[in-house]
C-alpha cells in the first residue's frame, strides 16, 4: 500500500466514525501554526501530528476540510485540503510550496484551494449541517475563527440556509484512532529506535571523564542526523552526577566525573514519529558497589513491568509490577525501614518509594513522545456518577514506554555513598499478540554489557 492510500484509508475510518455518531457533517482540522524564534527567525517547523496522520502534509498554512455523508457501512467523503498558493518570490526565500495546483493527485484529495479561500469556501460548506467536528477550545484563534464562519453562516438565513446546531469534538476520534499503530506506523518507529539506540551507544563508547555534558549531547545529534533522522523527539537530557536526579534536566556544561553516573534520556524523531530511549552509565566505565546494586534493582523492576505488559492487562500493571521490585530494592538496601513500614505491602500502598520514584513507569509512544490515546477506557458512564473508569487494557498495536527509575537525593536518613545517584532505564514497546516488541534493545541494557561496550574504546 503506498503513503497516498495509507492518508486515505485513515480519512475513511474518521468518516465511518462521524457517520455512526451523527450520521455525517463537516470536520475542520488546522496544521500548526509557524512560530517565531526571534527577530527575523522562526523554530524549525513542524507540523500537527493529527493534521499530518490524515494527509501526510508537512507544510505550515494548511487546514483540511471533510465533507462526510452517509451510513457508517457506506459513508461518502469528500477532503477539501486548503493550503499555501504558489508563489514564486517566496519560493525563491522560503523553499518550495506543494500549491493547491498539484495537491490532490499527491496527496489523493478530491479538492484542493488556496488558503485566502478558506472563509469564503467554509461558508458554503458549513451551510445545512448539522454537526461540526473540530478540536473544542484548541486556542483563542481557532476560536474567533470558528465563530466567524458561523456568522457567515448565519447571514444566509433568508436564503433558507440552516447553520450548524452541533459541535462534537474532533481530537478523540483520532485519538482513538493513533492509539494503535498500523504495520506502517510500526516499521518507522523500529527505524526511529533504531537510530536512536546507536546515538546512545556513540554517547557511552565517548563518555570520559572531564568532558561535559554537552560533549554527549552533540554526539547524540550527530548520529540522529547522519542517520537520516530529521529531528530530536524532545529535548535531549544528559544529567551527570546529581543532574541525574533532576527528572527533565536539559544537557548543560557540567563536567562529567569519574565515579559518577551519567544518565542520557534521548530519542530522535524520524518521519515524524518518535523514539525515546533511557540508558544510564558510569562515567569512568565501571559501576560502584551502590551504584551497581540500584541499578539491579531498576533493570529487574523493568523486567517485571515488561513481562506485564502484555493483551489483557491493564495499562497499570506494568507500573505496578514495577512498584513492587523497586519498593522491595529499597527495603533491601535499607533505603526504606521495614521496621516503620511493617512490610512491603504496605509500603507500597502508602506510597513510600515516592520519596525515591515519582512518576509513572511508561506512556503512550507515537507521533508524538508522549502520545495521544485515553489511559481510562473510553466506555460511556451513567450521568451523575463519580465513578472513575477502569484503566484502560493493553491491546496489540499499542506503543509505550517502559521507564522505571530510582533518584536518591542527599539526606540526613541516607547512606551517603547513595547520595546523587540517578537511574532510569527506559526502552520503547510493542503490544503483539505475545506480549510485547521491544524496538529499541539495540543498546545494551545490562550492565555488565554496558561496562564492556564502555571498555572498547
Amino acid at each position: 500500500m503506498n503513503k497516498t492510500n495509507i492518508y486515505q484509508n485513515r480519512r475513511m475510518e474518521l468518516a465511518k466514525q462521524i457517520c455512526a455518531k451523527t450520521g455525517g457533517g463537516i470536520a475542520i482540522l488546522t496544521t500548526a501554526p509557524e512560530s517565531a524564534r526571534n527577530r527575523d527567525s522562526e523554530f524549525p517547523y513542524r507540523h500537527d501530528s493529527d493534521f499530518f496522520y490524515l494527509t501526510g502534509f508537512e507544510e505550515p498554512g494548511a487546514t483540511l476540510v471533510l465533507h462526510i455523508a452517509g451510513s457508517s457501512t457506506n459513508p461518502t467523503l469528500e477532503s477539501y485540503l486548503f493550503c499555501r498558493p504558489k508563489d514564486t518570490e517566496r519560493e525563491i526565500w522560503d523553499g518550495i510550496r506543494l500549491g493547491p495546483e498539484a495537491a490532490p493527485e499527491v496527496l489523493g484529495l478530491e479538492y484542493a484551494h488556496s488558503n485566502l479561500e478558506l472563509d469564503q469556501k467554509l461558508s458554503i460548506l458549513l451551510a445545512d449541517q448539522d454537526a461540526v467536528y473540530v478540536r473544542l477550545s484548541e486556542n483563542a484563534e481557532s476560536d474567533r475563527r470558528l465563530r466567524q464562519w458561523m456568522k457567515q453562516v448565519r447571514q444566509q438565513a433568508r436564503s433558507g440556509v440552516n447553520p450548524p446546531s452541533e459541535f462534537h469534538d474532533l481530537e478523540a476520534l483520532i485519538h482513538e484512532m493513533r492509539l494503535f499503530k498500523d504495520a506502517h506506523e510500526l516499521d518507522i518507529m523500529r527505524r526511529a529506535a533504531t537510530i536512536s539506540a546507536r546515538a546512545h551507544i556513540r554517547a557511552m563508547q565517548t563518555c570520559k571523564p572531564g568532558l561535559r555534558e554537552y560533549h554527549l549531547e552533540a554526539e547524540l545529534l550527530h548520529e540522529f542526523r547522519h542517520s537520516g533522522a530529521q529531528s530530536v523527539a524532545y529535548n535531549s537530557i544528559v544529567a551527570g552526577g546529581e543532574n541525574a536526579c533532576i527528572l527533565h534536566y536539559r544537557a548543560g556544561s557540567t563536567e562529567l566525573r569519574s565515579g559518577e553516573l551519567c544518565l542520557i534520556d534521548a530519542g530522535c524523531e524520524f518521519d515524524s514519529y518518535a523514539s525515546d530511549i533511557t540508558r544510564t552509565f558510569p562515567v569512568n566505565g565501571r559501576f560502584s558497589s551502590p551504584q551497581r546494586a540500584l541499578y539491579d534493582i531498576t533493570l529487574a523492576a523493568q523486567e517485571a513491568a515488561i513481562a506485564a505488559t502484555k493483551p489483557g492487562n491493564t495499562f497499570m500493571q506494568p507500573h505496578e509490577a514495577a512498584l513492587k521490585v523497586l519498593t522491595q530494592g529499597l527495603l533491601d538496601e535499607k533505603l526504606l525501614k521495614l521496621s516503620e513500614l511493617g512490610s512491603l505491602d504496605n509500603a507500597v500502598e502508602t506510597a513510600a518509594y515516592r520519596r525515591f520514584y515519582m512518576h509513572r513507569t511508561s506512556h503512550w509512544l507515537g507521533m508524538d513522545v508522549h502520545d495521544v490515546g485515553s489511559y481510562r477506557e473510553p466506555l460511556q458512564l451513567e450521568k451523575n456518577t463519580s465513578a472513575e473508569k477502569p484503566w484502560r487494557l493493553l491491546k496489540p498495536g499499542m506503543a509505550l514506554t517502559i521507564e522505571p527509575g530510582l533518584y536518591i537525593r542527599p539526606a540526613d536518613d541516607i547512606d551517603p555513598s547513595f547520595w546523587n545517584i540517578g537511574i532510569r532505564i527506559e526502552d520503547d514497546a510493542v503490544v503483539n499478540d505475545a506480549g510485547c516488541e521491544l524496538i529499541s534493545r539495540g543498546v545494551p541494557v545490562n550492565p555488565d554489557e554496558i561496562e564492556a561496550l564502555m571498555k572498547q574504546h
